[in-house]
């Protein structure tokens, strides 16, 4: 059995740790000078909890933005429990970390983005669509040819 270490999953789990820490220090500091969230998630994530008229909305996925007003933020565990306001009305939502596509803060030009497997096989279906519509030339090696039988015309002469 041969045994290799998953880099792509300790990473993941390791930014994720990161935004965790953010998320608490914000929890309990509140943001500090001009820092501010662009955070993008997987609305169809099962254990992500939005308002009917959001998902409705947003059905594969939604940008939220953490910066003037937001209220009740729960950094747990799993993810983070926050209200946002929404054209006036404000909307409690609960983010799990691993519905989380990109984090972004502009203000220091910082950002994540995690890519799921469901990334990935995206990628090898438009890969393959595109051998599928690409002929390529093979041109032969003259090495691999063989000498050409030598017809003497001099026996259809007259």
């Amino acid at each position: 059995m041969s045994r290799e270490i998953d880099y792509g999953n300790l990473m993941h789990s390791a930014m994720r740790g990161l935004i965790r820490s953010v998320l608490d220090g914000v929890a309990e500091h509140g943001l500090p000078g001009n820092h501010h969230f662009f955070i993008t998630f997987d609305t169809s994530h099962p254990d992500a909890e939005l308002a009917d008229w959001l998902s409705d909305r947003y059905p594969g996925e939604m940008t939220v933005v953490m910066q003037h007003w937001f209220d009740n933020l729960d950094v747990g565990e799993d993810g983070f429990a926050i209200t946002l306001n929404f054209g006036d009305a404000p909307e409690p939502l609960y983010i799990p970390y691993d519905a989380i596509k990109t984090f972004v803060d502009p203000s220091v030009e910082f950002g994540l983005r995690f890519e799921s497997p469901e990334d990935d096989e995206e990628v090898e279906e438009m890969v393959a669509e595109l051998d599928d519509d690409i002929e390529i030339e093979v041109e032969e090696d003259p090495a691999d040819k063989k000498p050409a039988d030598v017809v003497s015309l001099d026996s259809f002469r007259k």
